[in-house]
């Protein structure tokens, strides 16, 4: 068995989940690989949408956008990437009492909270 934080992943481990049992195995479980699948065919397609997380360490809001962009990129495909407004001036300058803001190719989606069925029919299309 591996040393360090990821030993836990080095062999299969069964969670209990929401009432099911899944099996994770690296830390991506089936589900996981699904999405990962989807997101190559949209990237394949050339139709591939990118999200923008602007956050801050810290930041319990940010905490709760992150998760709902991941779950709602992973559904539909989509890359989504992270800023820390703090290492950025100019997103500092534009956005600093709006965190967490989630952006679209570019352009601003959402502040503060992120609605999943808004996001997901933007990512859509």
């Amino acid at each position: 068995m591996r040393e360090g934080p990821y030993r836990e992943h080095s062999q299969p481990v069964r969670r209990a989940r929401y009432g099911r049992v899944s099996e994770r195995v690296h830390g991506v479980n089936a589900r996981d690989r699904a999405w990962f699948g989807r997101a190559r065919e949209g990237a394949q397609n050339g139709r591939m949408k990118t999200v923008t997380l602007i956050g801050k360490p810290g930041c319990h809001l940010c905490d709760v956008a992150r998760d709902v962009v991941v779950r709602v990129c992973g559904e539909t495909g989509a890359q989504w990437e992270e800023k820390d407004i703090n290492q950025d001036q100019e997103l500092y300058r534009k956005y600093w009492e709006q965190i967490p803001v989630v952006l679209v190719d570019g352009a601003q989606h959402d502040f503060w909270r992120v609605d999943p069925q808004r996001l997901r029919a933007a990512l859509e299309a």
